[in-house]
């Protein structure tokens, strides 16, 4: 099949294994990951970059509120499982660069998803998003607990079953932010990965992506006969 799509996490050691275990075997001529330009430069440079007071007017507040709740997330459970966000995308884009295998970002711009992501927020999932947050912050065992997610390993990358339950949470109480951060990123990325393998029928393709992005992926592709 001329493309594999690996679902990752962001954080799990497993990630970075099943990454470098799958491009060794697959010996893929294109790897796609799910990153923009901006975003793949600012995690190869690892510098910090000052965000101006414009560029958060252009994506929107509630954007730019959002990501850093996400990004100080991601870092503090990165320092429990002791692996740095993005390790994932990283480890590709690295075996990439030593084995002059050609990269693909195929993930939205992150300053439209922001954007998109500051018009769709409403005042209900506003709420909920805080109140789920600070939950999460006081009583992280027992927020879990009730999600069903008590036994999730860090380390690794959750079975599919738990993927779609999460998945399915997020949507039923953010269907708003699942649109914009699930459903049309995954359109986006669909499209970009249709366009490769159209002008690269012979090439063998590795597209990693996100866990959850996996199956709407797939289903998408199937719809268009690409996965048969």
């Amino acid at each position: 099949m001329p493309l594999q799509i690996i679902g990752t996490s962001h954080i799990a050691a497993q990630s970075v294994q099943e990454i470098e275990r799958a491009i060794e075997q697959q010996k893929p001529d294109i790897i796609c990951v799910e990153l923009d330009i901006q975003r793949a430069s600012a995690l190869l440079d690892e510098r910090k970059r000052k965000i101006t007071v414009a560029q958060i007017l252009q994506i929107g507040v509630k954007g730019y509120v959002f990501a850093k709740v996400g990004q100080y997330v991601q870092q503090k459970l990165g320092k429990v499982v002791g692996v740095a966000p993005g390790s994932d995308m990283k480890t590709a884009l690295e075996i990439a660069r030593k084995t002059k295998i050609d990269v693909a970002f195929i993930d939205q711009p992150i300053q439209i998803t922001l954007k998109k992501f500051s018009k769709a927020l409403t005042w209900k999932e506003k709420m909920r998003f805080v109140i789920d947050f600070f939950k999460g912050i006081f009583s992280p065992k027992k927020q879990m607990k009730k999600l069903g997610l008590q036994n999730l390993d860090l380390r690794k990358v959750p079975k599919d079953e738990l993927i779609l339950k999460m998945m399915g949470q997020v949507q039923e109480r953010y269907p708003s932010i699942y649109k914009v951060l699930v459903e049309d990123r995954n359109k986006y990325m669909v499209k970009k990965l249709v366009i490769l393998l159209r002008k690269h029928p012979d090439k063998k393709i590795l597209a990693v992506v996100g866990a959850g992005h996996v199956s709407g992926m797939k289903k998408l592709l199937l719809k268009i006969d690409i996965l048969k």
